[in-house]
């Protein structure tokens, strides 16, 4: 039996933190996609621009909602298709970290029953197709700088920001952010 291929729609829109791709597929979203987002870090088939797509239209207020402060937890259904059985367990537990909470990659790890696993689980969550809503953002390291993003350490201070996470992140220097 041959496998279907998927049709993945998409349509962009202009954020905060840069314009963002909204891609999803007949199951749920599937993507957010960065404005300088690496090619690779998340592999989809074919892409059609559907701007009427319903999907796209709701996940478009809602993040439009969470930017302007009014929205905390965000209800469209996900599709974490496109990863390996460990990356769709640490993606999932992305979403159970409250708004305005952070955790180490280590408290991820241990959450997900692997607790040996934090640099496999940050390798994880650098995969996470579904940026901003998976809240990859609010991993930070045990000691409390802000680490890889795929969409740039300003844009992941500036969600953590936003949501008041455990104050607001200062600029060490050099690239490096931590929580205050």
């Amino acid at each position: 039996m041959k496998a279907t291929k998927t049709t993945y729609h998409c349509k962009t829109m202009p954020s905060p933190v840069g314009e963002l791709t909204l891609v999803a597929s007949d199951k749920g979203l599937a993507a957010i996609l960065w404005e300088n987002d690496a090619p690779d870090r998340v592999k989809l088939g074919e892409m059609i621009e559907s701007k009427e797509h319903p999907l796209l239209i709701e996940t478009e207020r809602q993040l439009k909602d969470y930017f302007a402060g009014k929205l905390k937890k965000f209800s469209v259904k996900l599709d974490f298709a496109k990863g390996t059985d460990f990356q769709k367990k640490v993606w999932q537990a992305l979403t159970t970290i409250p708004f305005g909470e952070t955790r180490s990659y280590a408290q991820i790890a241990g959450q997900i029953g692997n607790p040996t696993a934090v640099r496999a689980v940050g390798a994880a969550n650098g995969r996470n197709p579904i940026s901003i809503i998976a809240p990859c953002h609010r991993v930070i390291g045990s000691n409390g700088k802000l680490t890889g993003f795929a969409g740039g350490l300003e844009a992941k201070a500036l969600l953590l920001g936003l949501e008041g996470a455990g104050g607001a992140a200062k600029e060490l220097g050099q690239g490096e952010f931590a929580l205050s």
